[in-house]
C-alpha cells in the first residue's frame, strides 16, 4: 500500500490573501488619491510654488523612516498589529492634512504628509504578509493575487478623487475626508487576519555579513544602484505629472486618469515578469527596464499633448516594473538567508532615500527652472538622462565581470 500524496492545505493563506487583497484596494486607493492632489494642494498652499511637491516628499520620507521600527513590530507583535498602526496613521494623516488645508496651514499639511508615510510603509508588507501562510506553491499565486489588489486600487483611488475635489468650498478637503474614511473603514479588514507571530530566532543562528561587507558585493551593489534609479526615476516623473497636466491647460479629471493609467502599467506586468526574469534573465530584464524608462522620457519630450502624458507615463509604470522587480530579485539570491533582515532593511533605506531626494528634486525642477510649466516638465525628464547612465553602465560592468567573481 502507497503512502497519500499529502496536498497542502492553504486555506487559511487563502483567506489571508482575501483580506489583504481587500485591504489593498481600499486601504491602497488612498495613495493615488494622495498623489493626484497632494502637489495641487501645496502649489496653492506653499508661500514657494517650488515647495508644491514637498507633501509627497514628507510621505516618502515618512516611509523611509519608519520602515524599520514598522518591521521590528511586526517582528515581534504580528502582522495585524503593524498594519493597524498603518491604517491609524494613515487616518491621522489624513485628519491633519485636512485641517491643514481647512485652516490653509502648509506647515499642518506637511506634517499630515509625514504621518500618512507610516501607512505607505505598512503598505509595502501587504505582499510579503501573503506569502507567510502559503504553502511553496500557491506563495507566487498569493503574491500575485496581493499585487491584482493594486490595480483595484489603482482604479478607485483616482475615481474618488473625480467625486471629491471639488465637492466642498475648500478644493481637496473633501478628497482627505475621504482618505480619513477609507483607513478607519479599511482597518477592520485586519481583523480577519490569521497569520501568526514570526518565531524568536535562537541565539547561535549565523549572524553573517556586515552592512558594510553586503554593500561591497559587486551584485547587491548593482542591485541596489537599479533599485534606487527605477524606483526614483518614476517617482521624480509621476510627482510632477499632476502639475504639468493641469499647468498645460488640462483638467484634474484629466491627471487623475493618467495617474491611473500609470498605476496599472505598474501592477500589470507583475503577472508576467517572473516569468521573463526566468525565461530570459534577471539582467536582460533589468536593463530592458532602464531603457523603457528612457522611452518614457522620450515621449515626453517629444510634445504636452494628452497622448504624450499618457504614453510617458504607461512607459514609466512598465520600466519601473521591470527594473525595480528585477534588480529585487537580483538582490534576493545575492543573500543568505539569514542576512535577509539587514540587507533588506538597508536596501528599503537606500531605496526610498533616494525616492525621497527625487520627490524633493521634481517640484523646483517642474516649477522653478523655466517660466512655464511645458518648460519644467522638460526638465524633470531631462534629468532622468544621468540616472539611467549611471545604472545601466553598473549592469553592463556586473554583465562583463567573470561569473565567478
Amino acid at each position: 500500500m502507497t503512502d497519500a500524496v499529502l496536498i497542502p492545505d492553504d486555506s487559511r493563506a487563502r483567506r489571508n490573501v482575501a483580506v489583504l487583497v481587500a485591504a489593498q484596494a481600499v486601504l491602497g486607493a488612498q495613495m493615488p488619491m494622495i498623489f493626484v492632489v497632494a502637489g495641487l494642494a501645496g502649489q496653492s498652499l506653499a508661500s514657494n510654488i517650488c515647495f508644491a511637491t514637498l507633501p509627497i516628499s514628507l510621505i516618502v520620507l515618512g516611509s523611509m523612516l519608519s520602515a524599520t521600527p514598522v518591521s521590528h513590530l511586526m517582528q515581534t507583535y504580528g502582522r495585524r498589529a503593524g498594519f493597524m498602526l498603518g491604517a491609524g496613521a494613515g487616518a491621522v494623516g489624513g485628519a491633519v492634512g485636512a485641517y491643514g488645508l481647512y485652516v490653509a496651514s502648509f506647515p499642518l499639511f506637511l506634517f499630515g504628509s509625514l504621518i500618512t508615510g507610516t501607512y505607505m510603509s505598512a503598505q509595502g508588507f501587504y505582499r510579503f504578509a501573503a506569502a507567510d501562510t502559503a504553502s511553496e506553491g500557491f506563495r507566487p499565486k498569493a503574491i500575485s493575487y496581493v499585487m491584482a489588489g493594486g490595480l483595484l486600487s489603482a482604479i478607485i483611488g483616482p475615481q474618488l478623487v473625480k467625486l471629491t475635489s471639488q465637492s466642498l468650498v475648500i478644493p481637496f478637503l473633501g478628497t482627505y475626508l475621504a482618505v480619513i474614511t477609507l483607513n478607519l473603514g479599511g482597518a477592520l479588514l485586519f481583523l480577519l487576519l490569521d497569520i501568526p507571530k514570526p518565531p524568536v530566532p535562537s541565539l547561535d543562528a549565523p549572524r553573517g555579513r556586515t552592512r558594510m561587507e553586503l554593500l561591497k558585493t559587486p551584485r547587491i551593489a548593482v542591485a541596489v544602484i537599479c533599485a534606487m534609479v527605477s524606483y526614483a526615476l518614476m517617482n521624480l516623473v509621476m510627482t510632477s505629472t499632476p502639475l504639468a497636466v493641469v499647468g498645460c491647460g488640462f483638467t484634474e479629471n484629466n491627471a487623475a486618469d493618467i495617474v491611473t493609467a500609470h498605476v496599472l502599467a505598474m501592477y500589470i506586468p507583475s503577472f508576467f515578469t517572473g516569468h521573463l526574469i526566468a525565461r530570459f534573465g534577471v539582467e536582460r530584464i533589468v536593463a530592458t527596464g532602464l531603457l523603457i524608462l528612457a522611452s518614457a522620457g522620450m515621449v515626453a519630450l517629444q510634445g504636452v499633448e494628452i497622448g504624450n502624458f499618457f504614453g510617458a507615463l504607461i512607459l514609466l509604470g512598465v520600466g519601473w516594473n521591470f527594473g525595480f522587480i528585477g534588480a529585487t530579485t537580483m538582490l534576493a539570491g545575492a543573500h543568505a538567508p539569514h542576512e535577509r533582515g539587514r540587507m533588506q532593511g538597508l536596501n528599503d533605506l537606500l531605496v526610498f532615500g533616494g525616492v525621497t531626494f527625487a520627490s524633493l528634486s521634481s517640484g523646483g525642477l517642474m516649477n522653478c527652472s523655466g517660466g512655464n510649466a511645458q518648460t519644467g516638465w522638460t526638465a524633470v525628464n531631462l534629468a532622468m538622462a544621468p540616472f539611467l547612465v549611471l545604472a545601466g553602465g553598473a549592469l553592463i560592468w556586473l554583465m562583463m565581470r567573470p561569473k565567478d567573481a
